[in-house]
């Protein structure tokens, strides 16, 4: 099984979205796959729910409360885990899994908060030691624009390329909205992002 951690210092960065859409990508390729919600607010279990019957079987863990039991069948986890590195809870959830992935907005506003993350996150053994990837994800970004170099530019002063960016677009709340992600649609109606996406699951794969 390989395990994979969504998360971020802040709240609001889009780890839902990443969450979902990594979940639907291991869903549709055929692999047993669970969706962990830790974060309090629900928002993945508020999708699961939502999620239709027709669609690629994804499986609901709630450990919102605690950390649960993985059902041995599992081949992919997904765990939406609650803002920041400051609790226990998630201090066990970065040793635990395989790999983490962090969203990051081309925002000011959110530097200090991600040099502060990312300086706990590489002080763990295995991220030093190469053993756990960190993939940093550029979130809602618009492309050739000020805000995509000057997060590139803050990133690379940290350590850390961006893997990809995802593209700012409403296509993710429209599917949101279903249930579904985009790995879920037909190939036209996914034609647009799907690229953004390719790097960092191609990457989980490889690992």
């Amino acid at each position: 099984m390989i395990s994979v951690l969504v998360v971020n210092a802040k709240g609001g960065c889009g780890k839902t979205t990443v969450a979902t859409n990594l979940a639907t990508a291991f869903a549709n390729a055929g692999l047993q796959t669970g969706l962990a919600e830790c974060d309090r607010q629900g928002s993945s279990l508020k999708w699961l729910k939502s999620r239709p019957a027709t669609a690629a079987p994804i499986e609901t863990l709630d450990w919102r409360k605690e950390r649960g039991e993985v059902p041995k069948r599992m081949m992919r986890l997904v765990i939406d885990a609650g803002a920041g590195i400051g609790s226990e809870r998630v201090r066990t959830l970065l040793k635990d899994a395989d790999m983490i992935v962090m969203p990051v907005l081309p925002s000011v506003f959110d530097e200090a908060a991600t040099k502060r993350f990312l300086k706990r996150v590489d002080e763990l053994k295995p991220v030093q030691k190469g053993r756990k990837p960190v993939m940093v994800i550029g979130n809602r970004v618009r492309p050739n624009t000020r805000a995509a170099r000057e997060l590139d530019q803050f990133l690379a002063s940290l350590g850390h390329d961006v893997v990809t960016r995802l593209s700012d677009r409403s296509l993710y709340q429209d599917v949101a909205r279903q249930g579904l992600g985009i790995f879920d649609l037909p190939p036209s109606r996914r034609a647009s992002v799907i690229n953004d996406w390719l790097p960092m699951v191609r990457r989980i794969e490889d690992n």
